[in-house]
C-alpha cells in the first residue's frame, strides 16, 4: 500500500492511500479519523479493483478547506475535485461523514460516480438528536469535545486494540479540521435528502444494527428513494462495524460492486 500526495486543482493536497489496479474504489472515512481506517476494505477490495482511501480535509496530512465554515456541500466540492484529479469516475463508499459526502457526490456529480455506498450515514435526524448533535459540535468548536462519549457509543466500555488505534486517531486529528468536519456532519443529514431518488446507480446502505445514530430505519427508508437502492443491516456491531466486522461489510461492499450499473434489456 503505498501513501502519497495528490494535488487539486485548487492547489490545496490530498494524502492518499493507494492499493491495486482495476476500476478505480475511492473510500471516504468519517471525522476524527484518517484513511487507515478502512484498511480491512482496502485488503479486500484491490484483489479486483484499484482502490483508494484519502484523507478527509484537516485529517490526516490533508489540506483543510480554504472556507471559513464549510459546510456539506463544500465538502461534496472536494471530493469531485479529487476525483477530477484521479482522471476517471469512481465507485465512491463512505462511512459516517464519508458517507454524507459519497451522497452528496452523486447527487452533484453523477458523471463521477459509477456507483455509490452509504456505510453507518445518517438520515433526516430527529429533532432531539439533532440538538445533541449540534450541542457536541459547538462543544468540538471550543475544545471541549472529548474522545470517551463518542467511543463508548462506537465499541461499548470495553479496552480493545481497535479502540486504543481509534483513540489515537481521534486524538492527533487537527482541531480546526476535526470542528469544521464536525459541523459540517451535524448539520448535512438532510441537505441531499430530497434529491436521492435521482441517484440511478447502485446504492448500498449499509449500518449496523447497535449504531444508535444511524439506525436501521434511517438506513432503510433512505435506500427505499433510490431506484437500486439496497439496505443492509449488520447484527452485533456499533457504527465502527468496518473495523469490528470487516467480513461482514467487505461482503456487502463486493455485491455492490457486482451489481450491474443498468438493467438488462428486455
Amino acid at each position: 500500500m503505498t501513501a502519497q500526495t495528490l494535488r487539486l486543482s485548487d492547489g490545496r493536497a490530498v494524502r492518499i492511500l493507494d492499493l491495486g489496479a482495476g476500476p478505480v474504489v475511492l473510500l471516504l472515512h468519517g471525522v476524527g479519523l484518517r484513511a487507515e481506517a478502512w484498511e480491512p476494505q482496502i485488503a479486500a477490495l484491490a484483489a479486483t479493483h484499484r482502490v483508494i482511501a484519502a484523507d478527509l480535509p484537516g485529517h490526516g496530512d490533508s489540506d483543510p478547506l480554504v472556507v471559513g465554515t464549510p459546510s456539506l456541500p463544500d465538502y461534496v466540492a472536494w471530493a469531485a475535485r479529487l476525483v477530477a484529479a484521479l482522471g476517471t469516475p469512481v465507485a465512491v463508499a463512505g462511512h459516517s461523514m464519508g458517507s454524507l459526502i459519497a451522497l452528496g457526490l452523486a447527487v452533484d456529480r453523477p458523471d463521477l460516480v459509477t456507483r455509490a455506498a452509504l456505510l453507518c450515514p445518517v438520515f433526516r435526524r430527529s429533532p432531539e438528536a439533532r440538538a445533541a448533535v449540534l450541542a457536541r459540535a459547538e462543544e468540538i468548536s471550543v475544545g471541549r469535545g472529548g474522545i470517551d462519549g463518542p467511543l463508548s457509543r462506537w465499541f461499548g466500555d470495553e479496552t480493545s486494540r481497535l479502540r486504543t488505534k481509534v483513540a489515537g486517531w481521534l486524538r492527533s486529528v487537527p482541531q480546526a479540521g476535526y470542528a469544521a468536519a464536525y459541523r459540517a456532519f451535524a448539520t448535512g443529514d438532510a441537505v441531499y435528502a430530497d434529491r436521492i431518488g435521482s441517484i440511478t446507480c447502485p446504492l448500498l446502505v449499509l449500518t449496523a444494527e447497535g449504531d444508535a445514530n444511524s439506525n436501521a430505519a434511517m438506513t432503510q427508508a433512505l435506500a427505499a428513494l433510490a431506484p437500486k437502492g439496497r439496505a443492509v443491516v449488520i447484527a452485533g456491531h456499533r457504527h465502527m462495524v468496518p473495523m469490528t466486522g470487516p467480513d461482514l461489510v467487505n461482503a456487502a461492499l463486493l455485491d455492490w460492486l457486482a451489481a450491474p450499473r443498468k438493467e438488462a434489456a428486455a
